[in-house]
């Protein structure tokens, strides 16, 4: 079985490779020549095809709850975080509703495609050693959203959960987004088993890892406690783990 997943992650890595060497060339041209919606596209397809190979691995999707999205508002989706392959699924999954994410600032720089993407697509990157420059990116994102009705995707845990368990939830930044984004609806949303893709570490890659997003109710947080939308958001991504 090793051996397999040695031949199947070769595969895989490859044509991941590839699909961010040509879709930067593609994000260039669709970012320069066309416009927002040309630019956005481009990504949503990239993130599609990083998806369909990543089935050489066997690995399997399924998605729930996006048809509970209202349109038109602004949307801070509030999810757990396992591996980098979450964001694939999540990017594709809700393009609909123009998602940007949080970002540490290492990954603007040197990383075809994703870093293209993070810089021009509305993302921001923030340095996690300079608390000033970060809440002052994550404003950025929250008046960007806010005046654009788009959304914001937030992984309160921080760092990613290496065994699947929920890690506590740190708060600054979702206050941050929710002061400078006031209409803006929490949408919590439960990964479940990327981890299990690196369990072994990155190479090989695991194989047969059946993967979920499920998208849950908006909670609207006016006139309510911080402390219990964030237990309520924490307790509808818990409700829906599996470990």
């Amino acid at each position: 079985m090793k051996i397999i997943a040695i031949l199947l992650s070769s595969i895989y890595y490859f044509f991941f490779g590839l699909t961010l060497i040509v879709m930067h060339g593609v994000q260039w041209l669709a970012y320069n020549l066309g416009n927002y919606q040309t630019h956005h596209n481009s990504v949503r397809a990239m993130n599609w095809l990083l998806i369909q190979f990543s089935k050489i691995l066997g690995t399997t999707y399924t998605y729930s709850g996006r048809e509970k999205l209202p349109k038109g508002v602004p949307l801070i989706f509030v999810s757990n975080h396992q591996s980098m392959y979450d964001i694939s699924p999540i990017e594709w999954y809700l393009a609909d509703f123009n998602p940007k994410f949080i970002s540490k600032i290492e990954l603007g720089k040197g990383i075809p495609s994703v870093s293209y993407n993070l810089q021009k697509g509305g993302s921001v990157l923030i340095d996690r050693k300079d608390s000033k420059q970060a809440i002052s990116e994550i404003k950025k994102l929250g008046q960007y959203i806010e005046k654009h009705n788009r959304s914001a995707v937030i992984f309160p845990e921080g760092t990613r959960s290496r065994d699947g368990n929920l890690k506590p939830f740190k708060d600054t930044g979702l206050k941050v987004l929710i002061k400078y984004a006031p209409s803006a609806l929490i949408v919590p949303v439960t990964i479940n088993n990327s981890w299990k893709l690196i369990e072994n570490g990155t190479f090989p890659l695991s194989l047969g890892t059946a993967i979920s997003v499920d998208v849950h109710d908006p909670i609207s947080f006016k006139d309510k406690d911080f402390d219990e939308m964030l237990m309520k958001t924490r307790e509808a991504i818990q409700r829906t783990l599996k470990n």
